[in-house]
C-alpha cells in the first residue's frame, strides 16, 4: 500500500472515529519510525537459485501470518530481482545470478541494499546483504603475446619491464604470484609491496648471441591465491638484435599528476622528457603509450609522438574513474630501436558537478483541512553522486508553509504537517 493510500484510509476513518483520528496519526508516525532499523546478511556470489540468505521476517520481528495481509514487499535499488522472499516461511533467498564483479567491480565492499515495506501500520525496514567474493576470475594479461626486442650488446643485469596481470576478484583471490618458464638467459624480477613504482620485469642473466639464438620463446604465468587457484599466461617472444646500445631514459620512473574533472579537450596533462646518449637517429625519440594500455585510456588521453606532451581528449569524470595509470614508451629511431619506460599516475580531482537527486514517494496527497500537526504527508529520498563535501546534501522547504521536514533515516526525510490547515485560505501547496 502506498503512503497516499494510507492517508486516504486515515482520512476516511476520521469521519467515523472523530477524536480518535489524532491518536491514529500518532501511532502511524511511531510505527514508521520503529520500522527504520537495519538487518544485515551475507551471501557468496554465484550462489545457486534458492540459496538461503536469512530469516528476514523473523529478524524484522514480523509474524509469518501477517506477511500477506500487510502486503509485505521488497524493493532493491538497481538490482532487479537478485533476491526474493518466500511469503510462506519468511526466508530471503537467492532468486537469480549474483556476480560481485558486475555489481561492484574491484570495490572492497559490495552490498545489495533492500527496502522492506509493510502496511497496516506502514513500516519501512532497511536490509543490507553483503556479497562475498569467490575465486571465479583467472588472472588476465593485457596481451596473449608480448614481443620484446633486445640488443645482443645489452649488459648483464639489464632489466626489461613487463605488463603485469590483473584479476577481477579481490583480496586473496586477486593476490598474484608469477613464474617464468625455465631458461638460461632470463630471470623474473617481481617487485615487493614497497616497490610498486617498479613494474614486473625480466633480468638478463646470460649474454645474448643473435647468431646462435635469434629468438627466444618464454611463458610468463600468473597464479592467484584463491581456492582453487586460477592461472593466466602470456607468451614472451624475445627477438635478439644488434647495434644501438643506449636506451632512452626518462627523468623519472613515476610521474604523479593531479587533474580536475571536466577539463576542456586539449588540456595539457604533462610534458614528458626522455634522453638518449646515442647520436643521430639513434638519439631521436618517439613517444607512445605502451601496447598494453587499455582502449579507455586511449579515448581519454593523447600523447604527442614528438614533444612527449600528454593531452586530455575525452571527458574526464571523477565519478567514472578516480585514477588513471598511463604506461609510456620512449623509442629511439635507431635501426635496432630500444625503448625506455615510465608510468604517469593521473589523480582526478572531484568537482561539484552533480545536482542532488530527490525521489518523492508521492507528489500530492489529499489532506483534510483539520488534519492534526504531526501527520506524515510523504517520504523523500535524496542522493548526490559527488564525493566528500560535494556529496553532502541538506534539505529545506520554501518558507511560510505549514509543513516541516523530519530526518527519518540517512538520506531519507518525512514531510510532516507542522500547523493547522485552512482550506478557505489556501487549497494547494
Amino acid at each position: 500500500m502506498e503512503i497516499k493510500q494510507v492517508f486516504e484510509m486515515v482520512i476516511t476513518l476520521e469521519g467515523r472515529l472523530g477524536s480518535q483520528y489524532l491518536l491514529l496519526s500518532l501511532l502511524l508516525l511511531a510505527a514508521w519510525e520503529e520500522g527504520s532499523g537495519q538487518v544485515q546478511y551475507s551471501v557468496a556470489e554465484e550462489s545457486k537459485h534458492g540459496t538461503f540468505v536469512g530469516r528476514i521476517a523473523q529478524d524484522l520481528g514480523l509474524e509469518l501470518a501477517e506477511l500477506v495481509p500487510r502486503l509485505f514487499r521488497v524493493a532493491s535499488r538497481g538490482h532487479g530481482d537478485l533476491l526474493e522472499v518466500n511469503l510462506q516461511n519468511g526466508i530471503l533467498f537467492v532468486n537469480s545470478r549474483i556476480d560481485r564483479e558486475e555489481l561492484c567491480g574491484r570495490s572492497a565492499e559490495c552490498s545489495i541494499h533492500l527496502e522492506v515495506i509493510v502496511d497496516r501500520p506502514l513500516q519501512v525496514f532497511h536490509v543490507e546483504v553483503e556479497v562475498k567474493d569467490i575465486n571465479d576470475n583467472p588472472p588476465v594479461f593485457p596481451e596473449t603475446q608480448k614481443n620484446l626486442f633486445i640488443a645482443e650488446s645489452r649488459m648483464l643485469d639489464s632489466r626489461f619491464p613487463l605488463e603485469d596481470a590483473s584479476d577481477a576478484d579481490i583480496e586473496e583471490n586477486a593476490l598474484l604470484t608469477y613464474r617464468l618458464s625455465p631458461n638460461e638467459f632470463f630471470s623474473l624480477d617481481v617487485p615487493t609491496n614497497d616497490e610498486q613504482v617498479k613494474p614486473l620485469g625480466l633480468v638478463l642473466r646470460k649474454p645474448l648471441d643473435r647468431e646462435q639464438s635469434p629468438e627466444l620463446r618464454l611463458v610468463l604465468t600468473a597464479t592467484d591465491r584463491g581456492k582453487p587457484e586460477l592461472t593466466g599466461t602470456v607468451q614472451l617472444l624475445i627477438k635478439v638484435l644488434d647495434v644501438n646500445d643506449n636506451t632512452p631514459a626518462f627523468d623519472r620512473t613515476l610521474y604523479a599528476v593531479k587533474l580536475p574533472e571536466n577539463v576542456p579537450n586539449g588540456t595539457l596533462v604533462i610534458k614528458l622528457n626522455a634522453s638518449d646518449l646515442d647520436e643521430g637517429s639513434n638519439a631521436d625519440i618517439i613517444y607512445s603509450f605502451s601496447s598494453g594500455v587499455s582502449p579507455d585510456i586511449k579515448s581519454k588521453f593523447y600523447i604527442d609522438a614528438i614533444s612527449g606532451e600528454i593531452i586530455a581528449i575525452g571527458h574526464i569524470d571523477f565519478e567514472e574513474s578516480k585514477t588513471y595509470k598511463l604506461r609510456v614508451e620512449a623509442i629511439d629511431k635507431g635501426y635496432l630501436p630500444l625503448a625506455g619506460h615510465c608510468t604517469v599516475h593521473v589523480q582526478v580531482l572531484d568537482a561539484n558537478d552533480n545536482a542532488p537527486e530527490l525521489t518523492v514517494t508521492s507528489l500530492s496527497l489529499p489532506i483534510s483541512e483539520n488534519a492534526q500537526p504531526g501527520t506524515v504527508i510523504t517520504l523523500i529520498k535524496v542522493f548526490d553522486r559527488d564525493s566528500g563535501a560535494n556529496g553532502e546534501v541538506t534539505c529545506s522547504l520554501t518558507p511560510h508553509v505549514p509543513f516541516k521536514l523530519v530526518s527519518t533515516f540517512k538520506n531519507y526525510y518525512s514531510l510532516v504537517l507542522d500547523s493547522a490547515l485552512d482550506r478557505e485560505s489556501v487549497a494547494d501547496y
